[in-house]
C-alpha cells in the first residue's frame, strides 16, 4: 500500500526532501516544490535509501536497513511511505500528521507522514535501545513502534512454543524472533517400562499348549530349569499319550514310573513295549501306577516284564480299553482273558500272540463278551480246532483282521467252520455254500501246516473284501485252492505267496487275468522255484499298481527286470507333468540269488533310472557284489545329480565287459587283464565320488622289481 501511495505522489523513486520557505500571510499550507534529481553519489545513496524502506525487506523481518536509513548520514530524510496524504485516492491516512505549528522548523500542516514515520526532528533508537536526538529539543521513545511491516498473521508460521509464550525479541526493536533463532526444547525423555516377564505373564493354558511341542525327552530335560519348570513339565496334560517305543532303551525306571503316576488321570495311550527295566518298580511301588493309570484306552504291554497281579490290576481299573497288546507276556492266562471279558465290553483290538497260558477257552470268554471285536491277532495259540470258538466267531461276524499265524492246531475243517459255518446250505447251480459273506479284510494263515487245498479253497466267494492275504510256508497248496481265490478277491493288494513248492506260472497266469490285477501292490513268490519268467512278465505287464516284487530264489531273468524297468518308465509317462523335482522310488525289486539275473539286466534298471525328467524309478536289491554300485547310483539318483550317476553306471559296465573279456580264454589275455584292472580302478574312483579337484587318490601301482 505504501508503494502505490508512492507513485500516485511522485514519479521518480527514491526520498523527497520538504523544500522550507517562509511561511505564508495568510497561514495556509506551505507549497511544496519538487526538489532537482540528484546526480553521482548522492543518486546511488538515494537509490540504496529507497531500496531499504521497501515494504518486501519488512517480510523477511529485515529491519536495520530502515534503521540505518534515519541514522546514516548528516541529513535527515524520509522514506516514501511517509508522504502519503490521507487525501490520497489509493488509500486512507495511518495515523495523524505534524503541523506547521507544532513543527519548530516551520513544516506544513497537511498530512505528510504516517503514525509509524518519526519527523525530522524525532530521535530514533539505535539497537541496543539508546535515544539518539536529530533535530529538536523533542525526543521520542521509539522502542514501542515497530519498524518494519510485519507479516499476515495468516502466513506466518507459528512454532508450538510461541502459543504458550509470547515471542522474544533479539537485536533490533520489534522484530519477530525467526524459527532458527530458537532454543531448542529438550525432548523429554520416555518412561522405562517396567520389566514384563513374557513367560510369567502367559495364560497357564498358553503354556501348556507350547510345551506340547516339546517330546519327552525335551520335557524331562526342561523340568530341571526350577521348581515351576518342574511342576509344569509334569503336568498331566502333556502325558496324554506315553509311547516309550523310541526311547524305552534310554529311560530310567525311577522316570518312567514318576511320569505315569503323575499323569495317570490323563493318560489314554500308554505304550510300554520292551520295557524290560519295569519288574522292581512293579513290585516296590505295588499297585501304585495302576491306582493312578484309569482312564486309558490303548494298552501296549508287549514284550514287558510285568507281573501277574500287575497286569490284573491295569485291567480292572480300566473299563474303557479300545485296544490291548499283550504279545509275548509268559505270566498272562485264561483269568486275565476272564477279567477283560467282564470288566471291558469296549475292546475292539486284542493281541495275544505267543502268549503260552492261553487258549482259546479264554478267547472264547472274548468272542461271546466284546461284541465289538474286529481286530484279532492269536499267532500260536493253541486249541485253535476247538469247535465252540469257532462256530462263535462264524456267528458274531464282526472280524476284520485275524491273524493266526503258526497254528498247528488249525486244520481244513476248523478254518471250514470259521468261514462256512456248520451244516451251510448248498447253492445247486454253483455247488457253493450259501452263508453271509465274511467282513475279513486281512487273513493270515501263514506256516499253518496242516492246511491243504481242501481248507484253503473255502476263502473263495467267501471274503469278497479281501485286501490282504497271507498263506505263506504252506506246503500243501497248490494251483487249484488260489484260482477261485483270485476271481472272487477284486481288492486284493498284499498277496504273500513265500516258499509254496505246489505253485507254477499257471498261479501267476490267473493272477494277471483276474479282477484284482489292476489293485495289486505288494506280491511276494521268495522260494517259489517253479515260478520264471513265463508267468512274472504277465503280471508285471498285467498290473500297474506294483509297489514291491519279492523274487529272491526263483528262476527269473534279466527279462522281469527290462520289463519292469520299462513298466514303470511307461507309468511314469503317463503322469501328468510336475514340476522339476528329485524322483522318488516307485518300484522295489528284490532279485538277489537269483541264478539268471546277470549284471546287464541289473544295468538296464540303472539306465532306465538316469533318464530325464523321471519321477518314479525302480530299485533293485540284487547279488551282493553289485549292491554297492547298485546303492552309489540310487543316491546320485535320489538327490537328482543324473549326470554323476550315468558317469558311474559307464564306469561300472566297463569294469564288468573287461573283467568278462579278461576271463575268457586265447590270446592277447594279458592285455585283456591290464585293461580289467585300469577299468576297476576307474570304477572304484567313480564310485567313491570321483577324483577330488582334478587329482586322483594316491595308489601304488605294485612292486616294480617283482
Amino acid at each position: 500500500m505504501a508503494q502505490v501511495a508512492f507513485d500516485d505522489m511522485t514519479s521518480s523513486p527514491g526520498l523527497m526532501t520538504p523544500n522550507i520557505q517562509e511561511e505564508p500571510e495568510d497561514g495556509g499550507p506551505l507549497p511544496l516544490e519538487r526538489p532537482p534529481k540528484p546526480k553521482g553519489r548522492k543518486r546511488f545513496l538515494q537509490s540504496l535509501q529507497r531500496i531499504s524502506s521497501s515494504p518486501s525487506l519488512a517480510r523477511l523481518g529485515r529491519n536495520s536497513s530502515s534503521t540505518t536509513s534515519l541514522m546514516g548520514g548528516s541529513k535527515a530524510s524520509m522514506s516514501c511511505v511517509s508522504l502519503v496524504s490521507s487525501s490520497s485516492r489509493h488509500g486512507h491516512s495511518y495515523g495523524p500528521s505534524f503541523s506547521s505549528t507544532q513543527s519548530s522548523a516551520g513544516f506544513s500542516t497537511a498530512p505528510t507522514s504516517v503514525a509509524t514515520t518519526p519527523g525530522p526532528e524525532a530521535p530514533i533508537s539505535n539497537l541496543n535501545g539508546r535515544l539518539i536526538r536529530i533535530g529538536g529539543e523533542r525526543q521520542v521513545d521509539v522502542t514501542s513502534t515497530p519498524r518494519s511491516v510485519p507479516l499476515p498473521s495468516d502466513l506466518k508460521p507459528a512454532p508450538r512454543d510461541e502459543r504458550k509464550s509470547p515471542p522474544q525479541s533479539i537485536g533490533a526493536v520489534g522484530v519477530v524472533e525467526d524459527y532458527f533463532s530458537k532454543p531448542i526444547a529438550r525432548v523429554k525423555s520416555l518412561r522405562k517400562r517396567k520389566s514384563f516377564a513374557f513367560w510369567k505373564e502367559m495364560p497357564y493354558e498358553l503354556r501348556m499348549h507350547i510345551l506340547k511341542y516339546l517330546g519327552p525327552k525335551e520335557l524331562v530335560r526342561s523340568s530341571s530349569v526350577s521348581r515351576a519348570w518342574h511342576k509344569m513339565c509334569f503336568d498331566g496334560q502333556l502325558w496324554v499319550n506315553l509311547d516309550t517305543e523310541a526311547y524305552y532303551r534310554d529311560i530310567s525306571a525311577a522316570s518312567l514310573t514318576k511320569i505315569m503316576t503323575r499323569a495317570g488321570p490323563f493318560l489314554r495311550d500308554l505304550n510300554l513295549r520292551g520295557c524290560v527295566q519295569m519288574p522292581e518298580r512293579w513290585g516296590a511301588d505295588g499297585h501304585q501306577i495302576p491306582d493312578a493309570c484309569r482312564n486309558l484306552e490303548q494298552f501296549s504291554l508287549e514284550g514287558c516284564r510285568i507281573d501277574r497281579s500287575s497286569v490284573h490290576h491295569f485291567l480292572i481299573r480300566n473299563p474303557r480299553l479300545v485296544q490291548l497288546n499283550l504279545s509275548g507276556l509268559k505270566d498272562v492266562s485264561n483269568s486275565a482273558m476272564r477279567i477283560i471279558a467282564q470288566g471291558c465290553p469296549q475292546l475292539e483290538h486284542l493281541n495275544v500272540s505267543w502268549c503260552q497260558n492261553i487258549d482259546t477257552r479264554g478267547l472264547l470268554r472274548i468272542a461271546q463278551a466284546c461284541t465289538q471285536l474286529r481286530d484279532l491277532r492269536a499267532g500260536e495259540i493253541k486249541g485253535l480246532n476247538d469247535r465252540a470258538f469257532l462256530l462263535e466267531l462264524f456267528e458274531r461276524n464282526t472280524l476284520e483282521r485275524l491273524i493266526l499265524s503258526h497254528c498247528n492246531d488249525l486244520d481244513d475243517e476248523s478254518l471250514h467252520l470259521l468261514l462256512v459255518g456248520e451244516n451251510p446250505k448248498i447253492d445247486v447251480l454253483t455247488d457253493r455254500p450259501v452263508v453271509p459273506p465274511r467282513k475279513l479284510r486281512h487273513l493270515d494263515l501263514s506256516r499253518c501246516a496242516s492246511l491243504t487245498d481242501v481248507g484253503v479253497q473255502a476263502l473263495a466267494y467267501n471274503v469278497p473284501d479281501l485286501i490282504g492275504l497271507q498263506i505263506s510256508h504252506c506246503s500243501e497248496i497248490t494251483d487249484d485252492a488260489l484260482s477261485d481265490i483270485f476271481k472272487s478277491v477284486p481288492n486284493l493288494t498284499h498277496l504273500d505267496l513265500e516258499e509254496l513248492d505246489g505253485l507254477s506260472n499257471s498261479s501267476l497266469h490267473n493272477l494277471a487275468q483276474s479282477p484284482c490285477n489292476e489293485r495289486l501292490q505288494h506280491l511276494n513268490i521268495s522260494f517259489c522255484e517253479n515260478l520264471g519268467d513265463s508267468g512274472m512278465l504277465q503280471v508285471v505287464k498285467a498290473c500297474p499298481s506294483l509297489k514291491s516284487i519279492t523274487m529272491d530264489n526263483t528262476r527269473v531273468s534279466d527279462l522281469v527286470l527290462t520289463e519292469a524297468a520299462a513298466q514303470v518308465w511307461e507309468r511314469d509317462r503317463s503322469k501328468p507333468s510336475q514340476h522339476k523335482s528329485p524322483p522318488k522310488p516307485g518300484l522295489h525289486v528284490v532279485v538277489y540269488d537269483c541264478q539268471n539275473v546277470t549284471w546287464t539286466g541289473v544295468r538296464e534298471i540303472l539306465c532306465r533310472n538316469t533318464e530325464p525328467n523321471r519321477t518314479e524309478v525302480v530299485s533293485v536289491k540284487c547279488f551282493y557284489g553289485y549292491q554297492d554300485t547298485v546303492n552309489e547310483h540310487m543316491k546320485r539318483v535320489l538327490r537328482g545329480d543324473a549326470k554323476s550317476a550315468a558317469r558311474l553306471e559307464r564306469k561300472w559296465a566297463e569294469y564288468m565287459i573287461a573283467n568278462e573279456e579278461a576271463n575268457a580264454g586265447g590270446g592277447g589275455s594279458r592285455r585283456r587283464r591290464r585293461r580289467m584292472r585300469e577299468a576297476a580302478l576307474l570304477h572304484a574312483d567313480e564310485e567313491e565320488g570321483g577324483p577330488r579337484n582334478g587329482r586322483r587318490r594316491a595308489r601304488s601301482g605294485g612292486c616294480a622289481v617283482m
